[in-house]
């Protein structure tokens, strides 16, 4: 003997209206669910971008300050040749300095002068 199960549906409108608003509420979930990982994969993507430039622009700073380092030392060198020129110039200018360097180095001499070369002297520029 197999048993029927006669059960009536109590209240039908409700219970269709209790079912209506699970899935709803269901549905709801789901979107809800759908666009928190939507913007968590935008944030995440937002923020590695970000941290990626920061460490792009520290390492363009890292290189910046090298060079601006390597290129104040060279200024500074130049600065100091242009110095030694400028003081060559002026002496150079001097007359009494060229006949000393001519007589020195290029064997220069007056009439009746008789110049005596040693080893140890060196230049006088």
């Amino acid at each position: 003997m197999a048993k029927r199960r006669n059960v009536a549906r109590i209240n039908e409108a409700y219970i269709e209206q209790h079912d209506a608003q699970v899935k709803r509420q269901k549905r709801r979930r789901k979107k809800l669910y759908r666009r928190l990982t939507l913007f968590g994969i935008i944030a995440f993507t937002a923020l590695f971008l970000l941290v990626a430039f920061h460490v792009d622009q520290r390492t363009r700073l890292t290189d910046m300050q090298q060079e601006y380092e390597q290129k104040t030392t060279e200024l500074a060198k130049l600065e100091k040749e242009e110095k030694l020129l400028e003081n060559e110039i002026e002496l150079l200018q001097d007359e009494e300095y060229l006949l000393q360097i001519a007589k020195t180095d290029y064997f220069f001499t007056e009439e009746g002068e008789i110049v005596f070369k040693t080893a140890e002297e060196e230049a006088s520029y």
